[in-house]
């Protein structure tokens, strides 16, 4: 009885200590759970990897605010770094000045290429830049030093591949001397060719003067004719001297188709045509015809003084915001003030004797042959 005891306590006390040790692990089990889930838990409520995306979004924001602002800053500020203003010349039109005086870059002064635009807006373009024109050169008149037909017939020939100023200086004494057609017909070819020398390829145009002057003689009583078909068959008389005469001594309205005149008027692109004869249909017909003489002196005076061939003066154009071609030449206003010539430079004009009008708008006479 005493061993059964025995033994059944000692039962009991191994079954109360597996059951101590049971409990035991349990609680363990349950408190290592706890840890796990509060570990996992943890990240949820406030950890720095969540803060990292929020900052990250907020400094994304930030710079791509700053960016914007500097783009747009440096938008505003991109013309000032490119700006072309024109400083207007002394007789520059209103309209015309203000546009040139705003800041603007070649691309925002220029239009967008004509190619293509109507035919009517290629009328009013052109007619527009005819109006400036006009106003920047109200006082323009043919630059040949003449008092009659005859004379302005004999110094339009001499001016092929010369200079206005050249023959200006040189016709005084040729006119001393041989004052009528009748005189210069008669004349002795050697004596001419010594007072044309200064004017370059002096013997063909001592042939083209005398010749013309025996041809007024026996054909026209010594007289200039009035009518296009009869002055071009003069000698050394095309189509661009005829228009000259008839513009400037018959107030005969012509388009006169020099060097210049081609130059600006393809620049302007108001015609792509290279023959003259082509070039002067082309234009007229966006002209009224009693604008075309008037038209001519305009665009060749301009195409003398500020739109040269090798460099125009771009920045110092009164018709910058109209040109097509604008940029092609120098933009920067102080370094395209240098480019003028004659008197938008400071310079004297091409005549010994201008007109009044020229005069009381500042322009200066030509000095004489030896004078400078």
């Amino acid at each position: 009885m005493k061993k059964s005891s025995a033994s059944k306590e000692t039962a009991a006390s191994r079954k109360a200590v597996a059951g101590e040790k049971t409990a035991a692990k349990e609680a363990a089990a349950k408190e290592t759970e706890g840890k796990t889930s509060a570990a996992k838990k943890a990240p949820a409520k406030k950890t720095p990897a969540t803060k990292a995306p929020a900052k990250t979004a907020a400094a994304g924001k930030t710079a791509a605010g700053k960016t914007a602002a500097k783009e747009a800053a440096a938008k505003k500020a991109a013309p000032l770094k490119r700006q072309a203003p024109a400083k207007k010349p002394a007789v520059a039109p209103k309209k015309a000045t203000a546009a040139v005086k705003g800041v603007a870059p070649a691309k925002t002064v220029a239009p967008t290429s004509p190619r293509g635009e109507s035919r009517t807006a290629l009328v009013r373009r052109a007619r527009r830049i005819g109006r400036e024109l006009a106003e920047v050169y109200p006082y323009a008149h043919p630059e040949l030093d003449f008092e009659n037909p005859f004379q302005l017939v004999v110094a339009t020939v001499l001016s092929a591949q010369t200079t206005d100023l050249r023959v200006n200086q040189t016709t005084p004494a040729l006119f001393a001397k041989y004052p009528t057609p009748e005189d210069l017909a008669a004349a002795v070819p050697e004596e001419v060719e010594e007072i044309l020398r200064p004017t370059g390829f002096f013997r063909a145009k001592t042939k083209s003067v005398i010749g013309l002057s025996k041809a007024l003689t026996e054909d026209f009583g010594g007289e200039v004719p009035g009518r296009l078909e009869d002055l071009v068959k003069l000698p050394g008389v095309g189509r661009k001297t005829a228009f000259v005469v008839l513009g400037n001594a018959f107030g005969r309205p012509g388009i006169t188709v020099d060097t210049h005149f081609q130059r600006l008027v393809r620049r302007w692109r108001w015609t792509e045509e290279t023959d003259p004869d082509k070039i002067e249909a082309a234009v007229g017909a966006l002209f009224p015809k009693s604008d075309w003489t008037d038209l001519s002196h305009h665009v060749i005076w301009h195409g003398r003084r500020i739109c040269h061939a090798r460099k125009p003066a771009c920045g110092a154009c009164p018709i910058a915001p109209l040109c097509p071609a604008y940029g092609e030449g120098e933009t920067d206003p102080e370094k395209a003030k240098k480019l003028l010539k004659y008197e938008k430079g400071g310079f004297p004009g091409q005549r010994l004797k201008p007109p009044q009008s020229y005069l009381d708008a500042g322009g200066k006479p030509a000095p004489p042959l030896g004078a400078g």
